[in-house]
C-alpha cells in the first residue's frame, strides 16, 4: 500500500520535474557563454581598477611585518567604542607583488564604555569581509532546483554604505527566532509546489554561503590566535567567545546558549576537532604507504594540518604494471593501471627523499631526487576517514561526493515531496541512512564537507607552503566542485573584502554610523535592568508582533550608565568564578588565586545586585580552596548577598561537621550579625566614572 503510494507520487510529480530541469538545462546552457565571456571582462576591468568606490579617506596603512601572518589594526570609534580588524598576508611571497600584500579579514566592534577598564568591555558585531552580499543575478540564480554551480561572481560595485555584520555578539538570540519565522513562512507555501521549492533552495545556498564564510573566519581566528598568542588589544578569552559564538550560530539553539558555557563549549570543539584530525591524519597515512604512495601534510601559518596530498613516483609507475590497488579510504582509481599517468603532462614537482624513504629539504646531504605526480587532495576534518576534495586525473569524483545528500534530499523533497515528519517508511530508511554514512564515515555530502572546503580556501590563501602553480590548479579545481551558486572565486573576494573594509572605515567615522549604533545598542541594554523581567517579556513581544520595527530603548542617564557600567563588570566577574569553579577540585593549582580574589572582592562590594548564581558560586569556590583569604571574601560575598540562597548556601556550611570550628565560627557569626566588618581590610572597589556623555 505504501510502494503504491510512492509510485503515484513519482507518476504525479514526474511532468512537472522533466519540465523543470528542461527549461533550467536550456536557460542554463545559453547563459553559460555569455556568463563566460562577461566575466572575463568583468575581471579584466576589475584588474584595471580596484573594486569599490575610491575612498578619499586617509586609511591608516601601518608598516607590515612580512615574518608575521597576521596583525591586529584598532581603531577608535566615538561614544566609547574600538574597531578591530584582523589582516592577514598573503602566503605566495615568491610573486613580488604580493610579498606584502595584505587583505582584511575579520573585523569586531568593541563597546568600551569609553574607558581603560577592560572588565566592562562588550563584544558587539562581526565582520566577514569576504562575506559580500550576493547581486540579483546570483539571487535569483539560488532559487533554481538542482541548479549545482556557480553561475558568476560579484559585480564590480557594491551597496552603498556600511556592510551588514554576519552576528551580533551580544543578542545572539534574534538568529533562533529568525530562524523560527522564516520556517513558519515557509509552511504557508505546502501547497504552492514551485514557489516553495525555489523558496526552500534559496534558503539551504544562503545557509551554505554563510557557514563557508563563517568557517573561514574561524580557521582565521584560530591560526591568529596560534601564530601571535593573545595580544593586548584582543584577550585569549575575547577570541575563544568569538570562535564559541560563530561555532554555535550554525546551530539551531546555539544562539540561546549562556555566556557562561562559551568557554567549556569551544574547548570541547576544539578537542573533538583534534582528535579527528589526528585519527585521518594516521589513517591517510597508513593507507597511502600501504600503497607504495607519498602522504605529505600540508602546514598552516600554526604548525596545525588540516589537509594532506597524495602523490606517486614517476619511476614507480613504469615498475608496477601488475601491482593490486585498494581503493578504500582513498578512493581513487588504480593508478598503477592508469595509462594517463605513466603520459602525464600536467603538474609535477620535484621532491628529496633520504635513505629512509623521508621526505626532506632539497640539499640535504645524501638526499635522492624523484619526479612527483600529485594524485589527490584530502580533507582531515571529515568524520572517520579523510574527505576526497580534489582527484587531479578525475574532475567528477569530488563533485559526485558533493551532491550525494544534496541530491537525495531535493528528489525527495521536491519530486517525491516526502518529508521526514509525514512519512514513516522513508523517516526509517533515512535515519539508516545517516547512521551508517555517520558511523562508518562514508565520503558522502556532509556538513564537514563544506567546512573543509572553506578551510582549504584559507590554507591557499595564507599558506606559503605550497608551489604557487599547484596552489593555482588546486584553487581552479575547487572552483569546479563548489555547489552554491552564490559563491565567488578567491580572486574576487580579496577584492570584495577591501572593498567592504574600506566602507566600514568610513561608517566609523561618521557621526551617524558606528557611534550612533553603539549608542542605540546601550540603551536597548539598559532595559535589562530598568524594567522587570514581566515588562521585558511584553516589551519582546512587541519587537515581535511588529517584525522588528519597534525596539524599546531606555533614555541614557549618568546614573543608569554608572549601573551599566557595574553590572557588566559583575557578569565579567561572575562568569570568570564560574570556569574557576567547573574546573579543578583545588583551584589555585590551575588559577591565578589574585585573580579569583579579584572577582570575589567585587561580588562582596557589590552584593545589592548579585544574584542567585553569584552566591552558588561563592560557596562552591569555598569549598574549592584552601587559601584563607579566598575562603574569607567567599563568606564575605555570601552575606552581602541579600537573598534567600545566599542564606541557605551559610546555613548549609555552618552545619557541615568537616569544616574547622573556626570557620563555622565566623559563619555563624556573618548569620547572627548585620554588621560584617571586611576581614581582609581592603578598600572597597569603586565604579570608575564614565568619560560617556549622558544622553550621547
Amino acid at each position: 500500500m505504501q510502494m503504491d503510494k510512492i509510485a503515484h507520487k513519482i507518476r504525479q510529480r514526474l511532468p512537472h520535474f522533466l519540465s523543470l530541469l528542461i527549461v533550467l538545462t536550456l536557460v542554463f546552457h545559453c547563459l553559460a557563454p555569455i556568463l563566460v565571456v562577461a566575466q572575463e571582462a568583468q575581471q579584466q576591468q576589475q584588474q584595471q581598477q580596484p573594486l569599490g568606490a575610491d575612498s578619499s579617506q586617509d586609511l591608516r596603512s601601518p608598516i607590515i611585518d612580512q615574518r608575521a601572518p597576521f596583525r591586529l589594526e584598532t581603531l577608535p570609534v566615538a561614544n566609547g567604542g574600538e574597531l578591530l580588524t584582523m589582516w592577514g598576508r598573503l602566503g605566495d611571497a615568491n610573486e613580488a607583488e604580493n610579498a606584502t600584500q595584505e587583505i582584511p579579514l575579520v573585523s569586531v566592534l568593541r563597546d568600551t564604555l569609553g574607558d581603560e577598564t577592560a572588565d566592562n568591555d562588550l563584544l558587539r558585531y562581526v565582520w566577514i569581509h569576504t562575506y559580500a552580499p550576493p547581486t540579483k543575478f546570483q539571487r535569483a540564480a539560488a532559487t533554481i532546483p538542482f541548479l549545482y554551480h556557480r553561475v558568476a561572481n560579484r559585480q564590480k560595485t557594491l551597496p552603498s554604505g556600511a556592510p551588514s555584520p554576519i552576528i551580533d555578539l551580544a543578542a545572539t538570540d534574534r538568529s533562533v527566532w529568525h530562524r523560527f519565522f522564516v520556517s513558519a513562512v515557509l509552511g504557508f507555501l505546502t501547497e504552492r509546489y514551485f514557489l516553495k521549492a525555489a523558496a526552500l533552495t534559496y534558503r539551504r545556498n544562503v545557509q551554505d554561503y554563510r557557514r563557508a564564510h563563517v568557517i573561514q573566519a574561524l580557521a582565521v581566528l584560530s591560526l591568529y590566535e596560534n601564530t601571535t598568542g593573545a595580544p593586548p588589544a584582543l584577550s585569549e578569552s575575547e577570541l575563544r567567545e568569538i570562535q564559541a559564538r560563530l561555532m554555535l550560530s550554525e546551530k539551531t539553539f546555539g544562539g540561546l546558549i549562556d555566556d557562561a558555557n562559551l568557554q567549556n563549549y569551544y574547548r570541547k570543539q576544539t578537542a573533538s576537532t583534534k582528535d579527528v584530525r589526528g585519527h585521518n591524519w594516521e589513517l591517510l597515512r597508513q593507507r597511502a604507504e600501504a600503497e607504495n604512495l607519498y602522504f605529505e601534510p600540508l602546514d598552516l601559518p600554526d604548525g596545525s594540518v588540516t589537509h594532506a596530498l597524495v602523490w606517486v613516483a614517476r619511476a614507480d609507475l613504469s615498475q608496477a604494471a601488475k601491482r593490486e590497488f585498494g581503493q578504500r579510504f582513498l578512493n581513487i582509481k588504480n593508478p598503477w593501471i592508469d595509462k594517463r599517468l605513466k603520459q602525464w603532462k600536467g603538474y609535477t614537482e620535484e621532491k628529496h627523499f633520504d635513505a629512509e624513504n623521508r621526505m626532506v629539504a632539497a640539499g640535504t646531504p645524501g638526499a635522492r631526487k624523484i619526479e612527483m605526480i600529485p594524485l589527490a587532495l584530502y580533507g582531515l576534518d571529515h568524520p572517520k576517514i579523510p574527505a576526497l576534495l580534489v582527484d587531479f586525473r578525475d574532475s567528477l569524483n569530488p563533485k559526485k561526493r558533493e551532491l550525494t545528500r544534496r541530491a537525495l534530499d531535493d528528489v525527495t523533497q521536491y519530486i517525491l515531496s516526502v518529508s521526514a515528519f509525514g512519512d514513516l517508511y522513508y523517516t526509517l530508511g533515512r535515519t539508516v541512512f545517516n547512521f551508517v554514512t555517520g558511523r562508518r564515515g562514508m565520503d558522502v555530502n556532509q556538513p564537514s564537507r563544506v567546512r573543509t572546503y572553506a578551510q582549504m580556501k584559507v590554507l591557499l590563501a595564507m599558506s606559503a607552503s605550497l608551489d604557487p602553480t599547484l596552489r593555482g590548479e588546486i584553487s581552479d579545481r575547487l572552483e569546479t566542485v563548489t555547489l552554491n551558486p552564490l559563491q565567488n572565486n578567491s580572486e574576487i573576494e580579496q577584492k570584495l573584502a577591501r572593498a567592504q573594509y574600506e566602507a566600514l572605515i568610513s561608517d566609523a567615522h561618521r557621526p551617524d554610523g558606528l557611534s550612533l549604533l553603539l549608542g542605540r545598542d546601550r540603551r536597548a541594554e539598559m532595559t535589562k535592568f530598568v524594567h522587570g523581567r514581566g515588562e521585558q517579556a511584553l516589551l519582546k513581544l512587541a519587537q515581535v508582533v511588529s517584525l522588528g520595527v519597534y525596539k524599546h530603548r531606555e533614555r541614557v542617564t549618568p546614573a543608569r550608565l554608572t549601573q551599566l557600567d557595574i553590572r557588566r563588570q559583575f557578569d565579567h566577574h561572575t562568569n570568570f568564578l564560574h570556569e574557576v569553579a567547573r574546573s579543578t577540585p583545588i583551584i589555585e593549582v590551575s588559577w591565578k588565586i589574585e585573580d579569583v580574589r579579584r572577582s570575589l572582592r567585587f561580588i562582596a562590594d557589590h552584593g545589592a545586585q548579585a544574584d542567585d548564581r553569584a552566591a552558588r558560586l561563592a560557596a562552591r569556590i569555598f569549598g574549592r580552596t584552601e587559601d584563607r583569604q579566598t575562603k574569607e571574601l567567599c563568606l564575605l560575598g555570601l552575606k552581602s548577598i541579600d537573598s534567600l540562597v545566599a542564606k541557605k548556601e551559610l546555613m548549609r556550611l555552618s552545619a557541615d561537621q568537616t569544616l574547622d570550628e573556626e570557620w563555622r565560627n565566623l559563619i555563624a557569626n556573618y548569620l547572627n550579625s548585620d554588621d560584617v566588618v571586611d576581614p581582609s581590610a581592603a578598600p572597597p572597589v569603586e565604579a570608575k566614572t564614565l568619560s560617556i556623555v549622558a544622553g550621547q
